[in-house]
């Protein structure tokens, strides 16, 4: 079972098409599937477009009066995932951006790495260029290496791309060692950070697959702002990540 882990706040536009895109995905597999959409306090017609999807998908809510922001939503539908999970040695989380910029092409991969024997299978972009990615989030990108330093070379895989695969019991390990936060920021670049290097201990091996993003697909003005994240990641130079010998055994 693959537990689909959707945080959104007011996506509704791009929702309803990538919530289409994973079951034919997932109906091209022949893998089980179930969607899990953490709904931050949406202001636009999200619960709406939920609402249409709940008797045709195999879909669970939950929903926030109040904002809580990327980093905690990511970690309460992991934890949810790993609360549901009745063999979660096999079962995995995907964690998809609501604004479709993700590139589900790359999910058969994901899904026959993980069956391969990897605990975390991450999205890995290769290239940020003006041509295909919003300038600000191009330049940022180029100066994500000099910003985190050794957080970043020292990383087991793209520590900023969000789309990544999960073995279930790797997120129940570290809860089990830990109850903090998996993750907490509301910058997504750190909030990405602080789950890989969260859940990279529990894991025995980490893989990467090639993934694009799709920006051209944003309904709506990004949130993204390059100064913000760069000084968000800047907290993050010290960070440490845990060699081959000092993962899972």
């Amino acid at each position: 079972m693959i537990h689909v882990c959707i945080p959104t706040r007011d996506e509704a536009t791009t929702l309803g098409p990538l919530l289409w895109k994973v079951r034919r995905v997932f109906g091209a597999l022949g893998r089980d599937f179930r969607i899990l959409v953490f709904d931050d306090a949406s202001s636009d017609d999200t619960a709406e477009v939920l609402a249409r999807y709940e008797g045709t998908l195999p879909i669970t809510v939950i929903r926030s009066d109040a904002p809580v922001g990327y980093g905690a939503a990511v970690d309460r539908l992991l934890r949810r995932a790993a609360h549901d999970s009745e063999y979660p040695k096999r079962d995995a989380a995907l964690v998809v951006q609501a604004d479709f910029t993700d590139d589900l092409d790359a999910v058969e991969e994901q899904v026959k790495t993980l069956e391969g024997g990897a605990d975390i299978v991450a999205g890995a972009v290769r290239e940020w260029t003006p041509e295909t990615t919003p300038k600000g989030v191009a330049w940022a990108r180029r100066l994500a290496p000099w910003v985190l330093g050794p957080a970043l070379r020292g990383a087991p895989a793209d520590p900023l791309t969000g789309f990544r695969a999960y073995r279930l019991v790797v997120v129940k390990k570290a809860l089990r060692d830990d109850d903090a936060p998996i993750a907490s920021s509301d910058e997504p670049w750190v909030a990405n950070l602080e789950t890989l290097h969260r859940l990279a201990p529990e894991a025995r091996r980490i893989e990467e697959v090639d993934v694009r993003m799709r920006y051209e697909r944003h309904a709506r003005e990004s949130r993204f702002r390059a100064p913000r994240a760069l000084k968000a990641l800047f907290a993050c130079r010290g960070r440490r990540w845990p060699t081959d010998e000092g993962r899972a055994a």
